[in-house]
C-alpha cells in the first residue's frame, strides 16, 4: 500500500486521517504544520515544518517514499508580509499570492498544484476515510427534524451553497426563516458562538433554527469538505438550535458514535438531506 504523506494543519480531522491509516495498515508521514498541528500527531513518523517551507516538505516526502498526500485540518491565512519561506517557498509564493487574492479556493488549488507539479497524488480526506465517515441521508441518532425544522434545513443549505458560491464560507444558520448567521474567515464555531449571543426575538424559543453546512460549489473536493464534530453539537445546543444538518455525502462526521450520543443527549438532530 502506497505510504501516505498527510500534511496536517489543526483539529481532530488529521487524527481521525492518521488513524484511519494505522487501521488500514497503511504506512503514513505527517509533515505537521507549526502553529496549527495538533499534539497527537507527534507520534506519527514525521516532520515538523512551517507553511512556506515548501522545498523541505517536498524533500521530506520524497525521502519518505511517498506517492500521494493529503491535505487536511484547520489552517489560518498567513500574513504573507511575514511569511517564512525556502528556497522553494519564494518560487511558490508569487502565485499563491496572486491566488490568495482571488479567494480561498483559488488559495487551495494553487497549493494543490505545487504537490501536483511535484509528481504527488491529491488524496480527499473523506477517500481516506471512507463513506462511514460521511453524513448519510435521513437522520443520524434518535431525533428527527420537524416540519418547521425541514423548511429551515432547506433555506440554511440554500444559503451555504449562495455563499461558497462566492467563495466566502460553508455555513448558515437558518431560524423560523430568518437568516442569523453565515460563516466567513471566523469559522463554525465562532459562528455559533455568535448566533448564541443574539437577542432571544432573534433566535425564537429554543430548540429552534438549524445549522447548515455544505461545500463551496466552486471548491476543490479532495481538500476542505465540510466538518462537524461533538463540539459542533455542543455549540449548537448552547446556542439554542435544534439542530445541524448537511448534504448526504458532503460533510465528514468526525466521531460518529460521539456526535450520535451528543446529539441524543442534547436532543438535537443531525440531519443529512438527500
Amino acid at each position: 500500500m502506497q505510504r501516505l504523506g498527510l500534511i496536517a494543519g489543526g483539529g481532530d480531522l488529521p487524527v481521525r486521517i492518521l488513524e484511519a491509516c494505522r487501521a488500514q495498515d497503511r504506512p503514513v508521514f505527517v509533515i505537521r504544520l507549526a502553529g496549527f498541528a495538533d499534539a497527537a500527531l507527534q507520534s506519527a513518523d514525521g516532520a515538523d515544518l512551517s507553511l512556506g517551507e515548501f522545498g523541505k516538505c517536498l524533500d521530506a516526502l520524497k525521502k519518505a517514499k511517498c506517492r500521494s498526500v493529503c491535505l487536511a485540518g484547520k489552517v489560518s491565512r498567513p500574513d504573507f508580509s511575514t511569511f517564512k519561506v525556502d528556497l522553494k517557498g519564494m518560487t511558490v509564493l508569487p502565485g499563491i499570492i496572486q491566488a490568495a487574492k482571488q479567494g480561498d479556493d483559488a488559495l487551495l488549488r494553487q497549493v494543490l498544484k505545487v504537490f501536483a507539479d511535484a509528481g504527488l497524488t491529491v488524496e480527499g480526506a473523506d477517500d481516506i476515510l471512507g463513506g462511514d465517515q460521511t453524513l448519510p441521508a435521513g437522520a443520524l441518532g434518535a431525533v428527527v427534524p420537524r416540519e418547521a425544522d425541514r423548511a429551515d434545513i432547506a433555506k440554511a443549505l440554500a444559503v451555504a451553497r449562495a455563499i461558497g458560491d462566492l467563495d466566502v464560507g460553508q455555513g448558515a444558520v437558518v431560524s423560523h426563516g430568518l437568516v442569523l448567521a453565515v460563516e466567513a474567515q471566523e469559522g463554525t464555531d465562532a459562528m455559533l458562538e455568535r448566533v448564541a449571543t443574539l437577542p432571544a426575538e432573534l433566535r425564537g424559543a429554543a430548540p429552534q433554527g438549524v445549522l447548515a453546512k455544505a461545500p463551496k460549489p466552486i471548491q476543490e473536493r479532495r481538500v476542505d469538505l465540510p466538518v462537524i464534530g461533538v463540539r459542533t453539537l455542543q455549540l449548537a445546543a448552547a446556542a439554542g438550535l435544534a439542530g445541524v444538518a448537511g448534504q448526504a455525502g458532503d460533510l465528514i462526521v468526525i466521531d460518529r458514535p460521539g456526535v450520535i450520543a451528543a446529539a441524543d443527549r442534547l436532543g438535537l438532530f443531525v440531519w443529512g438531506e438527500g
